[in-house]
């Protein structure tokens, strides 16, 4: 067994504490990376739920319009009641040819 002075032992713990002190920063660094590409990730979907919500909100905006103005067109008269058919039977047959074409095109 080799001994050492008391001086050869304290430049031992510190070249230690040195080594370890290093990594530790070095990890440090690491998370604090990972915690901004977090919170710049977080930022990023928040912003694109705020956008998906005022798209959201117009869709309904939209919708309760159209509900509105159907309801009135149904308590009208009896011609209206005509034209609301033609209407609904026109947009079942369109969604069909769409859908038949969008089949075709698929395949």
């Amino acid at each position: 067994p080799v001994i050492l002075g008391h001086g050869a032992v304290d430049d031992m713990l510190d070249a230690e504490n040195k080594r370890m002190a290093d990594n530790l920063a070095s990890k440090v660094s690491r998370l604090k990376s990972l915690a901004y590409d977090i919170d710049k990730d977080a930022e990023e979907q928040n912003s694109y739920l705020d956008g998906m919500d005022s798209n959201f909100l117009s869709a309904t905006g939209l919708l309760t319009g159209s509900v509105k103005r159907f309801s009135t067109m149904v308590r009208s008269g009896r011609d209206n009641r005509k034209i609301l058919c033609y209407v609904s039977i026109g947009l079942v047959l369109l969604f069909f040819v769409l859908y038949y074409l969008v089949r075709r095109i698929q395949n």
